[in-house]
């Protein structure tokens, strides 16, 4: 019986080897292609998932990640930007646009969102939509020590849990993507369908902003913006695809202007939000509501994840849950005070006295 055992145990470990061999290269080594449906177990078969992301794909990895860095730095910049605009008039709105272009902070950091935006692009013509878009939860590790690092203050146990759910969720979200994700050309009903879907999120949050604004919070600000930049990221990977596959028409160019017009919004919410909110809080919703909206019309419209089973379906739903909890974890959290020892106070007197005229 013990012999038995050691052999299933070899048998089964390279018929493991041959699943992989066979993964990474379409062909299942020599010698091994009788071994492909055996296990551990007599009876029982293989059924080892393979990572449906190519070499190729791959390389939009790295491109998400830069982007997530300059994604991080950018928002904080125009936080500093927003805040001495605020603080100066005492109010926020399409008025204080001229007075954010004398600031420095707020263009390099518009500067630096630009760029993210482009390294995501890059990211997109690579691969997969599911794949790349929730990479960029990394900024918001950096925010928080960023953030705390300028605002001296320390980062407590509330934010860490908080974003431990929200990078937990998004990475197990990657994981189960570059398992199951594919890529499949985008045809016009898929298109029309978005474009529909994002008319009536626009309708609804200009009205929301119409007649309810002096009531909406951060939490608000921070959800619209999130949810017009899921849009945005979603029509440019739309409109990628059809330039790749040779499919532009008229279409497409009115895609590429509901992206510019949610791209706008967006943006409004973004400024919106760092008036009111965090810089962490803000970048949560960047990194975390806009690839869940991204990722789920990539899922429901665009058939992104046509292949998973049951079981990957319900960990993206898991995953989602995580993340959207850590953020609102983030939001409802009491903002610590900053610290007001004699180092602590020094440090902030000469930090304000060499930043004040940059910023």
């Amino acid at each position: 019986m013990v012999t038995a055992a050691m052999n299933w145990a070899v048998v089964s470990g390279l018929a493991v080897v041959g699943a992989a061999a066979a993964g990474a290269t379409g062909v299942l080594p020599a010698g091994l292609s009788g071994l492909a449906g055996l296990s551990v177990w007599p009876g029982a078969e293989v059924d080892i998932p393979t990572i449906s992301v190519t070499p190729y794909q791959a390389i939009g990895i790295p491109f998400a990640l830069v982007g997530a860095v300059f994604l991080a730095v950018g928002t904080q910049l125009q936080s500093r930007g927003v805040g001495k605009v605020e603080a100066a008039s005492s109010a926020f709105g399409l008025r204080q646009l001229p007075k954010l272009l004398r600031r420095p902070s707020w263009i390099i950091g518009t500067v630096m969102l630009g760029l993210a935006v482009v390294f995501q692009l890059v990211a997109l013509g690579f691969a997969p939509l599911i794949v790349v878009q929730p990479l960029g939860a990394i900024a918001l590790v950096i925010t928080a020590l960023l953030n705390a690092r300028l605002t001296h203050t320390r980062i407590d146990k509330a934010q860490i849990h908080a974003m431990i759910f929200c990078v937990v969720g998004i990475g197990l979200f990657v994981i189960v993507a570059a398992l199951y994700a594919v890529e499949q050309p985008i045809e016009q009903p898929q298109l029309i369908i978005i474009l529909v879907m994002l008319g009536i999120v626009i309708v609804g949050l200009v009205a929301a902003y119409a007649f309810l604004r002096h009531k909406l919070n951060t939490v608000f600000f921070v959800v619209a913006a999130g949810v017009l930049y899921g849009f945005v990221v979603t029509l440019a990977k739309v409109v990628i695809n059809r330039v790749i596959t040779q499919n532009f028409e008229g279409l497409t160019v009115v895609g590429i202007v509901a992206l510019a017009a949610a791209g706008i919004l967006g943006g409004f919410f973004v400024q919106k939000a760092h008036q009111t909110g965090q810089p962490e809080l803000v970048v949560a919703g960047l990194t975390v509501i806009d690839p869940i909206v991204a990722v789920g019309i990539g899922i429901v419209v665009l058939g992104e994840a046509s292949n998973a089973p049951w079981y990957a379906l319900v960990a993206f739903v898991v995953a989602g849950a995580m993340a959207v909890y850590g953020v609102w974890k983030l939001a409802t959290r009491p903002v610590p005070a900053p610290s007001v020892g004699p180092a602590a106070s020094s440090g902030s007197s000469a930090s304000s006295a060499s930043t004040s005229s940059a910023d």
